[in-house]
Parts: C-alpha cells; structure tokens; sequence
C-alpha cells in the first residue's frame, strides 16, 4: 500500500499548489496582456499579435469544421448538410423579415455567414484555454468596420446611390447630420459590444480558474465559452443584416414610389410658404 498512500500524498500535495493564488490581480494582467512578435520586411517592421495568430488558426479549424460537415452536397442532404441549410435557410428568412427579397438575401448570405463563422470559431477557440481574439479590442473594431463598408456597399448596390440617400434623409432631410453619426456610431455599437462581453467573460473565468480550479471551471465554461461566445456572434450578424434592411427597406420604397418622396418635399415646402404668410399676416396686423 506504499505506492498508494504515495501517489494519495502527492496528489493533495499537487491539489495544495492548485489552490494556491499568489497574487489574483498579476495573474489576471498576464492572461489579458497580449503577446506582440516582430518580423522585418525590408526596412519595415511589421507586427504580429497573438490575436492574429489564433484568428488564423481559429478560421481554419472553423474552415475543416464546415468542410467536414457539407462534404459534397447531395440532393438527399446528410445531417450536417441539413444543419447548414437550416441555419441558411433561418438567416434568408431574418434578412426577408427586414426587407430585403429573396435575390437580395442570398446576395447578402455568403459574406454574413462568414462573419458569423469567423467571430464564432474566434469566440470559441477559449474552449482550449486559448484567449479569444477579441480580448484585444483591434479584433472587434476590424470586424466592425468590415460590417459597417459592406453594409454601405451592398445597401447601393440593392437600392442605388438615390436609394441610399433616401434612406439618409427620410423621414425628413433635417435628420441628414444624425443619420450620418448614427452610421459612425454603429461599427463602435458593434466594436464595443463584442469587446465588452467577451473580455468580461474571459476575464471572469481567468479569476474562476485561479480561485476554484476544478469542477466549476468547466461548468461555467459552457456558458461563457461556449453559449456567450456562440450568442454574441448571432448578435453581431443578427445587427449587421438589419443595418442593410433599415436602408434597403426606404431604398426600394423610394424606387417604387420616388412620387411620395417628391409629395412629402412639396407638402413640407406649401407648409413653410403658408406658415411665413401667416407670421406677416401677423406682423402687418399687429402693426
């Protein structure tokens, strides 16, 4: 029995370490630092973050992922091909409820989808223990910003430059200023909210594995880890196809009825007229 009351002492020996903290708040600065590496490209110096390196391995694994489960399509799909073509068919139907046709949709399906793919292999690859990308706020903002051009891109493309500058001044030209902060304030919207809850939940379960090492790591992981990370991707791309339908929507309203644009200018500008002959009817009165 040597052996046994051993390996017994060597194992709460290890446990000790285990529970061991040391200093909680050095520990958590270390997990959230990122690592920068350097390499030179002739007199420059070019910059590589650990974020894009596991964004590179994170969107090959999701690549090999989604291979894996299409395979060669067939007429009589299997049950990744089944999965996929609900989760297709479930984003159509979302960007149709928003406005867009069914041409339009499956335009748009391609890049949305790798949005969602990217930022959810990025999200999940903390599942191994790895820090997610978007610990490190360039991630978020680069995918923001690549929502946000596309949007703009596409949403003239459906609807044409007229189209989009309906979208801009409707209901009133007044709301031009606001509709252009609105479209800068929507990428940091973006930014922001998968920054935030990703580095609040890999900072939490950085201090749950460093105060309670076992059992309840894994537990919460398959919230924070797994179930967040999953959600805030839906998130993002549940927001960015709004962004297209709220100006695809006024676009093609304005390109099927450009007369009720023209009704409501000449309606605002009788009104104005009729409101200065007012106000010097007033004065001439008054006077």
């Amino acid at each position: 029995m040597s052996w046994l009351s051993e390996f017994f002492t060597a194992f709460v020996e290890a446990l000790k370490d285990k529970f061991h903290h040391g200093d909680i708040g050095e520990k958590i600065n270390e997990a959230i630092m990122q690592v920068q590496n350097y390499f030179e490209i002739g007199d420059v110096k070019v910059v590589i973050t650990d974020a894009v390196i596991v964004t590179w391995i994170s969107v090959a694994i999701m690549i090999v992922l989604v291979t894996l489960l299409i395979k060669t399509p067939k007429l009589i799909p299997g049950k990744g091909q089944t999965v996929l073509e609900m989760l297709i068919g479930l984003m159509l139907s979302v960007a149709e409820g928003f406005g867009l046709n069914r041409k339009e949709a499956k335009h748009i399906a391609p890049m949305i989808a790798t949005i969602c793919i990217v930022i959810t292999g990025c999200n999940c690859i903390s599942l191994f223990g790895v820090a997610p990308p978007a610990k490190n706020i360039g991630f978020p903002i680069g995918m923001a910003l690549v929502a946000i051009f596309y949007v703009i891109y596409v949403s003239i493309r459906f609807v044409g430059f007229k189209g989009f500058w309906a979208s801009l001044t409707s209901p009133i030209p007044f709301l031009l200023p606001f509709k252009i902060l609105d479209m800068c304030i929507k990428p940091c919207s973006l930014a922001l909210r998968l920054f935030g809850n990703i580095f609040g939940g890999f900072v939490f379960m950085e201090f749950i594995h460093i105060v309670i090492p076992i059992i309840v790591p894994g537990i919460l992981s398959l919230w924070f880890d797994l179930a967040d990370a999953i959600l805030q991707a839906v998130v993002f791309t549940y927001l960015t196809i709004y962004y297209i339908g709220e100006i695809v929507e006024v676009g093609h309203e304005y390109n099927e009825h450009p007369e009720k644009f023209k009704k409501q200018k000449k309606a605002k500008k009788v009104k104005k007229a009729k409101e200065t002959n007012e106000t010097n009817t007033t004065a001439t009165a008054a006077a």
